[in-house]
């Protein structure tokens, strides 16, 4: 009797498990070696090597034109960066951070007597929804949650990052 109970039990785990879906979908494609951010486009594509992979419509600060410089100027930045975090948690969806400000950021908002900000995202939509307008985060780059889902699946820590105005 006991082994009958537990081999049930064992089928109901599994087809528990089975039933499960996960957050995010599996990545089976070419490793994604270098992302590029087009600003003025609101593009985003994902490489592999000198490969397109996929292309992407984004939103961007709402600062949009210029390289960021100073906390608060709602501006993305540009140049060459990296992935440097992956948040699950995120308050916009997910979100895969961005390695601003470098040490050259660093010491020209300081030579300017400001702080040069941080906390750089490329992210999905808020969790709180209001109302939106084209170019409407903080200096980050926004996608859909979809796509979002989509690109956490696909980048790892340390991938280039080139943000082209």
């Amino acid at each position: 009797m006991r082994a009958v109970f537990l081999k049930v039990l064992i089928l109901i785990g599994v087809c528990f498990l089975a039933s499960c879906t996960t957050k995010f979908p599996v990545y089976k494609g070419p490793e994604i070696t270098k992302i590029e951010v087009f600003k003025e486009r609101r593009l985003l594509r994902v490489l592999h090597h000198n490969t397109v992979v996929k292309n992407y419509p984004m939103e961007l600060g709402f600062g949009a034109t210029g390289h960021k410089q100073f906390e608060g100027d709602g501006k993305t930045p540009e140049g060459r960066y990296y992935i440097d975090r992956r948040n699950p948690n995120s308050s916009f969806y997910l979100s895969l951070g961005i390695s601003y400000p470098n040490a050259r950021d660093v010491a020209f908002a300081k030579s300017q007597g400001q702080e040069p900000g941080g906390d750089i995202f490329i992210h999905g939509q808020p969790n709180i929804l209001g109302p939106r307008g084209p170019d409407w985060t903080a200096g980050c780059i926004a996608v859909t949650d979809k796509q979002m889902r989509e690109l956490y699946s696909m980048i790892k820590l340390g991938t280039i990052i080139d943000i082209f105005p």
